[in-house]
C-alpha cells in the first residue's frame, strides 16, 4: 500500500484532501487532482474514476491497476494504494511536480524541448521500455503525455491502460494481432504495422517506433501526423515517410508551397520558421530518431540497443537531476498555498491561474 519509504499510504478516504484539478481523462468521467496526505502532509496525485460511467470497462481499468502494482522500476509511474468511495474509484499516486512533457509543450517549449532535456527524458523513458519488454509488456500508448517529470527530474512513464502482455499460457507471442480498443488518442503514435492489422502482425519494435514519434513531439512541440485525416496518417506510415526534426539543417523538407502545403507529410506545423530554422540539433539525434522511425521492423533497433546509442555519451555521467534546469523557466508545481483553491473550476481556467506549469493534457497513470 505505499511504494515510499517511510510513508504508507492507506486506502482511507479521509487521509486525503482534494485540491484542484490537474487534468481530466477518459473522456471526462475521471480526474486528476492534487492533493494532500494528510498524516504526513505530503503532496500527492489522485486520480478519481466514475465507475458507473467506466461500468463496461471497470475490468479493464482493474487490470490496468493490477499490472501497475506487478510492475517496479523507477521510470515507471508506481501507485501507492486504490480505493473506492461511493460510485468513484480513488488511485493515489505519486505527485509528478513538473506535469507531463505534453503541460511543459503547452506551458513554455511551444517550439520543442532543448537538446539535452530530450536526452535525459529520453533516457529515462528507454529504461522503462527495456524494463516492461523483458516482461513480456509492450505499452502502445508512448507520447508526451504519459511521460511525467518529477521535481527532482525524475522521468517516469505511465499510460498504461493500452499494454498488452505478450506472455499467453505461459508461452511469449512472437506476434501480436490485438488492437487497443482505447487508443483514439494514441493513433499518430502508433506503427505503421500496429495500424494495418494484417497478418504479420507486431512486435515489440512497435513501441521504438512510438519513441521516434515522441522525439519528434518533443523536439518540434507537436506530434506528427496531427494535421492529417487518420486515413491519410495510415497511408503516410504504411509509404514510409519518416516525420523529422525541425532545424537548420532540415529546412528544405519544412518549405511551405503556395497552396499553404507543408511539402513533408506527417510533420510539424505550418509555421515553418527562423524560430525552428536557427536551431541546429545535433546528427546523432537525427539519426537516432530516423533508426526508430525505421519501416523494416528488422533494422529498428531494441530499446537495449538504443541505450547503448552515440547520442547518450553528452550525458553520460550526468544523473537525472540535471534535468529541471534544463526546464526553467518553468518550475515545479510543490506549494499547495500558491494552487486556487476553487474546485469547480474548468482545467483550462485552472490553466491560466497557474503560473509554474500549464496542464492541458490527460495526466495519466
Amino acid at each position: 500500500m505505499s511504494n515510499q519509504v517511510g510513508i504508507q499510504y492507506l486506502p482511507i478516504c479521509h487521509h486525503y484532501e482534494l485540491s484542484v484539478v490537474i487534468g481530466k481523462g477518459h473522456s471526462g468521467s475521471s480526474s486528476i487532482f492534487l492533493a494532500k496526505h494528510l498524516p504526513t502532509a505530503s503532496l500527492i496525485a489522485i486520480k478519481k474514476i466514475n465507475v458507473e460511467v467506466w461500468d463496461r470497462e471497470l475490468s479493464y481499468i482493474q487490470n490496468e491497476i493490477i499490472l501497475t502494482q506487478q510492475l517496479s522500476h523507477p521510470n515507471i509511474l508506481q501507485l501507492h494504494c486504490s480505493f473506492v468511495k461511493g460510485h468513484e474509484l480513488w488511485i493515489v499516486m505519486p505527485l509528478m511536480a513538473f506535469g507531463s512533457c505534453r503541460d511543459l509543450i503547452h506551458a513554455y517549449f511551444n517550439s520543442g524541448l532543448p537538446e539535452q532535456a530530450i536526452l535525459f527524458i529520453l533516457r529515462d523513458v528507454l529504461l522503462a521500455v527495456e524494463y516492461i519488454h523483458q516482461r513480456g509488456i509492450i505499452h502502445r500508448g508512448i507520447k508526451a503525455s504519459h511521460v511525467l517529470i518529477s521535481k527532482n527530474g525524475q522521468v517516469c512513464l505511465t499510460g498504461l491502460h493500452n499494454s498488452y502482455n505478450t506472455i499467453q499460457n505461459g508461452k511469449k507471442l512472437r506476434k501480436v494481432h490485438d488492437f487497443p480498443i482505447h487508443s483514439v488518442d494514441c493513433l499518430q503514435s502508433f506503427s505503421p504495422e500496429l495500424l494495418h492489422q494484417n497478418l504479420a502482425g507486431y512486435n515489440f519494435k512497435s513501441d521504438i517506433y512510438s519513441i521516434g514519434i515522441l522525439i519528434c513531439e518533443l523536439a518540434n512541440g507537436q506530434s506528427p501526423f496531427s494535421d492529417m485525416p487518420a486515413t491519410q496518417m495510415l497511408l503516410e506510415k504504411l509509404n514510409g515517410t519518416k516525420p523529422k526534426l525541425a532545424d537548420s539543417t532540415t529546412v528544405g523538407d519544412f518549405i511551405i508551397d503556395d497552396d499553404g502545403n507543408d511539402d513533408q507529410p506527417g510533420t510539424t506545423q505550418e509555421r515553418a520558421d527562423v524560430i525552428f530554422f536557427k536551431r541546429t540539433f545535433s546528427q546523432n539525434l537525427h539519426e537516432f530518431t530516423s533508426e526508430c522511425l525505421e519501416l523494416d521492423v528488422v533494422k529498428r533497433p531494441s530499446a537495449t540497443q538504443l541505450l547503448n546509442h552515440s547520442v547518450f555519451k553528452s550525458i553520460k555521467n550526468r544523473p537525472s537531476s540535471s534535468l529541471p534546469s534544463l526546464l526553467q523557466p518553468v518550475t515545479p508545481l510543490t506549494d499547495l498555498a500558491k494552487v486556487p483553491r476553487d474546485l469547480s473550476a474548468e482545467e483550462d481556467d485552472f490553466t491560466r491561474k497557474m503560473s509554474e506549469v500549464s496542464m492541458q493534457e490527460d495526466w495519466t497513470f
